[in-house]
């Protein structure tokens, strides 16, 4: 009904996005309502003074309600704003903490480590020094049992030689004695030889 224009300070506030400064109101809807003004002769409209009037306080109490709407979601907002922080800051706090407690975790972890592995170190290297030392015994067994085996073989080899020679005289002594058996004419029994040595066919002569 009326054109209203913005005031430059409420527009400079909505522009910085900013809560302008809690001003004190001296006048309440109300006494926009019940405002009497003193008739003239040249006066303004009295009807169109009573509607603009409230029409004014209409949008005055508008105003105030908006404005105690949007405090008490300030007040809403600054709590959870402030709430947020906190649990921020103890998200950060514990997400330091949980850093300092894997990067401990990380050293204990790696001096762990190297200690283990220093200690599998010294192990394997005194299992190193007891498998050569069981190498080096296993080699001088081989080398004496081979030393031994050359010896039995030796040994046995001079055996054989010499049985194989005992071997060869016994025969080359026994193949005179064959053929002179072979060859040797037979001799008749003289009778001394009958005498010497009477045979059973002479006793059963004598007895007969």
């Amino acid at each position: 009904m009326f054109d209203r224009a913005t005031t430059p300070g409420s527009t400079a506030a909505a522009a910085e996005g900013t809560t302008p400064p809690e001003r004190v109101m001296r006048i309440a809807p109300l006494d926009l309502r019940q405002q009497k003004f003193k008739k003239s002769v040249r006066g303004y409209d009295p009807t169109e003074v009573v509607a603009f009037l409230t029409e004014a306080a209409d949008d005055y109490e508008h105003a105030l309600r908006e404005i105690d709407r949007l405090r008490q979601d300030l007040v809403r907002m600054e709590a959870l704003l402030i709430e947020h922080r906190e649990r921020e800051a103890n998200l950060r706090n514990t997400l330091l903490t949980a850093q300092r407690l894997s990067d401990d975790m990380k050293e204990a972890a790696q001096a762990e480590a190297k200690m283990i592995i220093r200690e599998a170190q010294g192990r394997a290297d005194l299992l190193l020094q007891k498998a050569q030392g069981r190498l080096d015994e296993f080699e001088r067994d081989i080398t004496e049992l081979r030393l031994r085996r050359r010896g039995v073989e030796g040994t046995l080899e001079a055996s054989i030689q010499t049985l194989y020679h005992a071997l060869e005289f016994i025969r080359d002594q026994d193949k005179p004695e064959e053929k002179v058996l072979l060859h040797r004419p037979r001799q008749p029994e003289t009778p001394a030889a009958e005498e010497r040595d009477p045979s059973p066919r002479a006793n059963a002569d004598g007895r007969g």
